[in-house]
């Protein structure tokens, strides 16, 4: 599949991610937000399967968001927060470069509840909304102290978290700490694909069943047996509502 590299700016930090498909006006774009830890790479077959579709996609690295990243920016300053002014840059990058007729967001897991801020700030001029797995889970566990692999103090938060996986500071846990995230994503007004795994054991089904009551207008798969990041026959079936969604 044809991709060319993007750049943006989110301050002094630069941005760094791939365009899937030929770069022409009046295209529907898709941008592609990666989760915690990861990079660009693992969304990369969703952006090759719409690329396909005729869509152009576009993947990014948040900066300091993961293990390896492409992108300027630590590790230990990044929050739910600097990483939606990631994505609204992104955002407004794709809009003035490559002028798309629309544009759609799509993310999985901590990139999922990214794109579900954005989307709510943005409104309408969001055209879809996709959700795998998204995190919702991330204020109540940092209410429990307990966020993947770290454990703290809630509350008394420490300017470090951990070294391990990846560096990260206490901003992180901080930030989040008297959120609700259905109240901060609620009222998104266009259409939503929200797709979620039975057996995920990081973020419960529960909170993407609780999502629901977010949105007027969303699809809703719960992909029976489906762990955190879809495998196998699990991320066919993913894959097909994600395609059927954007492209009809």
């Amino acid at each position: 599949m044809e991709t060319t590299s993007f750049l943006t700016k989110r301050g002094d930090l630069t941005i760094r991610g791939l365009v899937y498909g030929q770069c022409s006006p009046g295209k529907h774009a898709v941008i592609l937000s990666h989760g915690f830890l990861a990079t660009q790479k693992t969304v990369k077959d969703y952006a090759s399967a719409l690329s396909e579709d005729g869509l152009l996609a576009v993947t990014f690295d948040f900066c300091g968001g993961g293990i390896g990243s492409s992108s300027d920016g630590k590790s230990e300053d990044m929050t739910i927060f600097t990483e939606k002014a990631d994505l609204l840059a992104v955002i407004q990058t794709v809009q003035s470069d490559f002028q798309p007729s629309s544009v759609s967001l799509m993310g999985c897991s901590q990139g999922g509840f990214v794109s579900a801020l954005a989307a709510k700030e943005l409104g309408d001029s969001i055209h879809r909304l996709v959700l795998f797995y998204p995190a919702l889970c991330i204020p109540d566990d940092a209410r429990k102290g307990h966020m993947m692999f770290y454990r703290f103090d809630p509350r008394n938060v420490p300017d470090l978290l951990g070294r391990l996986p990846m560096k990260l500071g206490g901003a992180y846990a901080r930030s989040v700490l008297e959120m609700d995230p259905f109240h901060e994503i609620a009222g998104y007004p266009g259409p939503v694909l929200l797709v979620h795994g039975t057996e995920d054991k990081i973020v419960s089904v529960s909170y993407a069943r609780k999502a629901l009551e977010c949105y007027a207008d969303c699809e809703y798969h719960e992909i029976l047996g489906g762990g955190h990041g879809f495998t196998g026959k699990h991320d066919r079936e993913a894959t097909a509502y994600l395609r059927l969604f954007l492209t009809h």
